[in-house]
This record gives structure tokens, sequence and C-alpha cells, in this order.
């Protein structure tokens, strides 16, 4: 397991310890962990958006207004409504 040595400033330190004391985490360790998981989620959600406007981008562009597009998701959400009662 690697081990890390780091400098903040004493704001910071009295957040970490707080937040440990509360009993959020059981350890400086611990909560640091848990801040690196939650940067590598963000980076995945980010990478994964970036993905999807690259795709929605290269599909090229439509004619169709935003209302007529609205108009037709709501037909749709709807009728499968219509259909899960009646199903």
């Amino acid at each position: 397991m690697a081990k890390f040595s780091i400098s903040m400033t004493d704001r910071m330190a009295q957040t970490v310890q707080r937040r440990v004391e509360q009993g959020d985490y059981n350890n400086v360790s611990e909560y640091f962990r848990d801040l690196v998981r939650r940067d590598e989620e963000k980076q995945a959600a980010e990478d994964r958006l970036r993905d999807m406007l690259d795709k929605a981008e290269a599909s090229g562009f439509v004619e169709d207004r935003v209302e007529d597009i609205w108009a037709e998701a709501e037909k749709r959400y709807l009728k499968r409504l219509e259909l899960r009662k009646h199903g």
C-alpha cells in the first residue's frame, strides 16, 4: 500500500479532524480514501458526459423545433403511462 505525506492549511486540517471526530470517518486515511474515490467517480461521470456530447455532436443537427420535440416526448410518455394503467 502506498503512503503519502501531505501539507495543508490549518483550516483544512481542522476540517479533516472535525469530520473524523464527528464520526463521519474512522480515521484521517479513510477520509482521504473517500475523497479519492469521489474524485474518481466524478472523473468517470465527466468522461461519460464528454463521450455522450461527442456522439451527439457527431450525429448532426435536426430541423425540428424544441417545442415539437417536447410535444412528441410528452405524447410518448403519456402513452406509456396509459399502457401501464391498463396493462
